[in-house]
């Protein structure tokens, strides 16, 4: 680990094999905490590069314990976090939005880390159970059309960071690996970012997978479409800036989509949400996050798509999903 800080603190870079390298000693132990913390905070302060970022991706990838859904056309919808927005858990509600649609979504997910509230802390907080037997899974995708994907319990390697992640309490590059590393390996992304330079990198790193992807950034700093102002959304056909007005709804104030402190405020806010007692704010940023989801599955435009997403929340079947999920748990 010196050579390689003292490499990184050169300002030179690693390739992709020495990335990859680094992280596999790092999950088995090889370094102590201090030189972990050292390596996080050196991507802190310098920009990480496409061949590290890929590295990084494949050792998680290749460590992780895989579950195999490829008989189900799943979707994932999961941002980096790290925007220093403390918005409500959006892409969580999205997920269960659209899986109200008739998409099935298999979410991954952590406890917040540069958050409040992630969506692991949500999803315990309301009850449910997380597993990684493949049959549970399964049952919950054809019962509910939505699994939850614990990080935790498919990525062991996360085990040695977790503590220096926790104690920092900032944004890492273990940000960036969140949702480029969902062990079900669905066939389609819907992936928020926080900005505009890992948004190209994402793409980048994307167009050699055979994933159907999105990926969004809002250009005022949100790892989502905040509807707050125009986004940004790259796809594997075009890349495009939405506008609220693209989607005949009005632009919203930060105010509106702010989601608190604690994870108890935000299982409040989300139960209201989904019971469709949310804001107009509230319920249009899920819908238009939901709608480009469900959007990408069915091959539809995103009008459509923010249409069906509407009447997934309204008519309570992203509700009657979440119900069926945490009876699952039990």
């Amino acid at each position: 680990m010196k050579a390689i800080l003292n490499k990184l603190i050169n300002q030179e870079h690693m390739s992709s094999e020495e990335a990859k390298d680094v992280l596999v000693k790092i999950s088995k132990g090889k370094y102590n905490q201090a030189q972990i913390t050292s390596f996080l905070t050196i991507y802190m302060m310098r920009s990480i590069t496409i061949d590290e970022l890929r590295g990084f991706r494949d050792a998680l990838l290749e460590l992780c314990i895989p579950v195999d859904l490829s008989e189900y056309n799943t979707i994932d919808l999961c941002g980096t976090g790290g925007d220093a927005k403390d918005t409500f858990n959006i892409s969580t509600l999205s997920s269960f939005v659209t899986a109200g649609a008739g998409v099935q979504v298999a979410k991954h997910g952590n406890y917040g880390v540069s958050s409040a509230s992630g969506s692991s802390n949500v999803m315990e907080a309301l009850g449910i159970t997380f597993s990684d037997k493949p049959s549970e899974l399964k049952k919950a995708l054809e019962e509910t059309n939505i699994c939850f994907l614990h990080a935790p319990l498919f990525h062991p390697a996360l085990k040695k960071v977790a503590p220096v992640r926790k104690d920092l309490g900032l944004k890492t590059f273990f940000n960036m690996l969140g949702p480029m590393v969902n062990p079900s390996f669905p066939k389609h992304q819907l992936v928020g970012v926080f900005n505009l330079e890992l948004q190209r990198i994402y793409n980048y790193l994307y167009q050699d997978t055979e994933i159907n992807y999105s990926i969004v950034h809002a250009l005022d700093g949100y790892d989502e479409i905040s509807l707050t102002g125009h986004s940004k959304i790259i796809s594997n056909q075009s890349e495009s800036i939405l506008s609220p007005k693209d989607l005949n709804i009005p632009t919203i104030e930060p105010k509106d989509i702010y989601g608190g402190k604690s994870v108890k405020t935000s299982a409040k806010t989300f139960l209201k949400i989904i019971n469709g007692d949310g804001s107009d704010a509230q319920n249009n940023v899920v819908c238009a996050n939901a709608g480009l989801a469900i959007a990408m599955v069915k091959n539809l435009s995103h009008t459509e798509g923010f249409e069906l997403a509407k009447d997934s929340l309204f008519g309570l079947k992203a509700k009657a999903s979440l119900n069926k999920l945490i009876a699952l748990s039990e």
